[in-house]
């Protein structure tokens, strides 16, 4: 039985945007509802319940402050905010009001794609606590963003977090450079896998010690293989 995509709610009153960003989470395969104003936002919120909403803060009938404290008064659903004003106040006032994420006007596509996904992840880590991925000697929590190996803390980047996430949880298995470009960089373009082979091996230099290690399918991709699985 196929999984039910992720509904994203896309609140933007300039038509442009909002089909554009729709097309982006579309093609990430998100569920997306799009609306240009706040009332009708709030009303979709309530009947359907979306994962996450995407919500510009100059919208013609409420600002988008308003709209997340309404939100916020009745659910914690994730927010991320989108503006062209002051990059600076806009963060602040969006993040004091509960906003889970911030981007400013204009934006990569890929990356809001790469922002939705990853605040849903922490999102979804969150609630249980204890969602911690462990292969051999290596663990990762998701909702406290901290890797160890062993008992070593290990300092990743953003995005060598996310790439050793999508190896622990499905240790064993192939991921194509495109199924890795997709999950963790939000967007399955061409041409763009040296980035997924750039950031392989910078994550292999810094899981020193692992027993778990990330293993090159020649060809296809990588996989991370545990302890018991070695030659």
């Amino acid at each position: 039985m196929a999984t039910k995509p992720q509904l994203v709610l896309v609140v933007e009153d300039e038509a442009s945007i909002a089909s554009f960003v729709a097309a982006y989470l579309k093609n990430a395969g998100y569920a997306v509802r799009t609306t240009a104003t706040g009332a009708e936002a709030l009303k979709l919120v309530a009947s359907e319940k979306p994962a996450l909403v995407v919500l510009d803060l100059m919208l013609p009938d409420m600002d988008g402050v308003e709209v997340c404290k309404r939100i916020r008064q009745s659910t914690d659903m994730p927010v991320l905010m989108l503006t062209a004003r002051d990059e600076d106040v806009d963060k602040i006032i969006g993040l004091e009001v509960g906003a889970d994420d911030y981007m400013t006007k204009p934006f990569n596509p890929r990356e809001l794609v790469s922002r939705v996904r990853a605040v849903l992840r922490r999102a979804s880590g969150m609630p249980g606590g204890g969602h911690v991925l462990a292969v051999g000697n290596v663990s990762l929590d998701p909702a406290r963003h901290e890797v160890r190996v062993g008992d070593t803390v290990v300092t990743l980047r953003a995005k060598e977090f996310e790439l050793l996430e999508a190896f622990c949880r499905q240790p064993g298995l192939v991921l194509t450079r495109d199924k890795l470009l997709e999950d963790v960089w939000g967007f399955a373009y061409p041409g763009e896998t040296r980035t997924v082979d750039v950031h392989v091996k910078q994550l292999r230099d810094k899981l020193v010690g692992a027993d778990a290690k990330i293993e090159t399918v020649w060809g296809v991709g990588y996989k991370l293989v545990k302890p018991t699985e070695t030659p």
